[in-house]
């Protein structure tokens, strides 16, 4: 192992983008600083967060040297490296590495040695999800499958934005169907009929705002809808 992974030096580079600070403790860790990380650290450092990125390719580390709070070049498969670089005063970390299955477990138990007590870890599969969460990550994250899920419904249907929030309830942007224009919302029955509720409207050219029981729907209105996954997957349906 090069010297420089055994004894990683911190490097300070540039504070947070200017804005609101999130209150309190405001340091995360970011492990691993491939496509998912560096995109993830460089959106924490947008909402003001102080980040340390880590990852074991000095290439790597010295592209995004000038982007982030602070970096270093270390193995973040070894314990004693991420204590050189102070992890164990993080209460927040994330494990970005994904594809070499052995460094994300790895990472992952070193942080949870270091008593690290919220730790996201991404995962490319649900059996290494699933590992993931026996060692002990609070958090576990499948970009990959998640996106696909996403991009599925946004391809098969109407809809122009999905977000599932557990395996069977979601959140999607649709237009209005023509069944619940005309009337005001809480005439329409659309929660006993379709078992969606209908939370947000945007009218062409304006922005979204809440939806209230007195709100009409009209043609050409963008809504957001919640409810059960194939619940709103059929309302999305309709015409």
């Amino acid at each position: 192992m090069a010297d420089h992974l055994r004894h990683p030096r911190l490097r300070r580079r540039r504070h947070p983008a200017p804005g609101e600070r999130p209150a309190g403790d405001s340091k995360v860790a970011v492990l691993g600083l491939g496509r998912f990380g560096r995109s993830l650290a460089l959106e924490l450092m947008r909402r003001g967060w102080d980040v340390l990125g880590i990852d074991s390719d000095t290439g790597i580390v010295q592209k995004t040297g000038d982007e982030l709070t602070h970096v270093a070049a270390a193995d973040c498969t070894d314990p004693q490296a991420l204590e050189q670089l102070g992890l164990g005063q993080f209460s927040r970390a994330v494990v970005g590495i994904g594809t070499d299955l052995e460094a994300s477990i790895l990472a992952t138990s070193n942080l949870v040695d270091a008593g690290v007590p919220n730790i996201w870890a991404r995962a490319t599969t649900r059996q290494h999800g699933q590992i993931l969460e026996r060692i002990g990550a609070h958090h576990v994250v499948l970009p990959e499958h998640e996106m696909g899920e996403r991009v599925a419904h946004l391809v098969t249907g109407r809809m122009m934005d999905f977000i599932a929030f557990d395996s069977d309830y979601a959140l999607i942007k649709t237009l209005a169907p023509r069944i619940v224009g005309g009337v005001p919302l809480g005439e329409s029955r659309v929660r006993s009929t379709y078992g969606v509720t209908i939370v947000g409207i945007k009218r062409p050219g304006a922005d979204f705002t809440h939806a209230t029981a007195e709100t009409v729907v009209q043609p050409g209105d963008v809504i957001i809808v919640t409810g059960k996954t194939r619940a709103v997957e059929a309302f999305a349906e309709l015409e």
